[in-house]
């Protein structure tokens, strides 16, 4: 290994290739979010949730998954980072903020399920899935991404709860990224991690330095197989800094202290993979254009096709319920008949 034979990349028996490319992945993913932030500032996109800072929990939890078995159910940051699973899923998202709302739904092989805003609604969602496919005998895991403000929710304490019951194969991922919204995690919760959390449903809890890819990469692997195992549910707070905002609708200046952003900005997870493999001798310039150029190429593919598509204005009917209700159709003749009434 390029690294240090007892590197976390060792234990992993990650190649270099392998090491590369978690890194592009991190790379892509900041220059995905930075574009559809700039795509809402100009009006083509609506509110958004930056990844920065939160590149490596996402890209490493996706590196030790398997997308043929394994599904997450991120909350709204981590799509940017989940180009594992499939291009579609970036697609979607892009097509979903541009108000689509077909958007939302994704081909039955990609593994992804659609933004989630409602704090921590997804985690019992996560749970039942993962139940369900315990109790078929299906193979897999499945990934619930979640914050640090997810975790003062009915939802997460019922749903972990659940999980550790009934051993199901899930991970639960706690990005602590020290701040929901504007609330600090001292005012959060006073418990000394949100990883000790775990002891109450009686599962095993980790915290892990969520700017390490390489670290967070490693911890959900164990957990996966240990849910594979049967072993049932872990716990991880990855944790991290947000250095943004936390959506294109918020002004991060009112309430995080400017020191202590520029601190966390000294462990940005992007800037010390980039020197470690550097270091080692496995990135370059060239390497990084390369993957700048990739992902820029593809974003701009991406955002293109979601512009040429506009969907009709009634459209978000059609994804509501799968037979509409006599009120819904009611209300889409209404919509149709007002919208004419405007052309005349």
């Amino acid at each position: 290994m390029t690294l240090t034979d007892t590197s976390p990349a060792a234990e992993l028996g990650l190649a270099d290739g392998d090491l590369q490319d978690l890194l592009a992945r991190m790379i892509a993913a900041r220059i995905y979010s930075d574009r559809c932030f700039a795509l809402q500032r100009q009006g083509r996109m609506g509110t958004m949730a930056p990844i920065d800072g939160s590149e490596a929990a996402v890209v490493g939890t996706a590196a030790a998954l398997d997308p043929e078995t394994d599904w997450v159910l991120p909350q709204y940051r981590e799509y940017h980072g989940l180009l594992r699973f499939g291009e579609e899923t970036l697609a979607a998202f892009v097509r979903y903020q541009r108000g689509d709302p077909s958007g939302g739904r994704l081909p039955d092989d990609v593994r992804v399920w659609p933004p989630q805003i409602s704090l921590a609604a997804q985690v019992p969602q996560a749970v039942g899935l993962a139940w369900g496919m315990k109790l078929r005998g299906e193979p897999g895991v499945v990934v619930a991404f979640f914050g640090d403000g997810a975790t003062s929710e009915g939802d997460f304490y019922e749903a972990g709860n659940l999980a550790a019951v009934v051993k199901a194969p899930a991970i639960l991922v706690c990005n602590n990224n020290q701040w929901a919204i504007s609330t600090p995690v001292s005012k959060q919760t006073a418990a000394a991690t949100f990883a000790d959390k775990a002891t109450a449903f009686g599962m095993p809890g980790e915290l892990v330095d969520g700017c390490d890819v390489l670290a967070v990469r490693a911890a959900v692997e164990q957990a996966r197989e240990r849910a594979l195992d049967g072993d049932g549910p872990t716990l991880i707070e990855a944790k991290t800094y947000r250095l943004g905002p936390h959506t294109t609708a918020d002004d991060p200046t009112r309430y995080v202290p400017a020191e202590e952003l520029e601190a966390a900005r000294l462990r940005d997870p992007i800037d010390l993979f980039r020197s470690r493999l550097a270091e080692a001798g496995l990135w370059d310039d060239d390497q990084e254009e390369a993957a700048c150029a990739d992902a820029v190429e593809r974003m701009d593919r991406l955002v293109a096709a979601a512009e040429a598509h506009a969907p009709s204005p009634d459209a978000f009917f059609d994804h509501v319920y799968e037979t509409p209700t006599p009120r819904m159709e009611k209300q889409r003749r209404e919509l149709l008949a007002h919208l004419r009434r405007g052309e005349e």
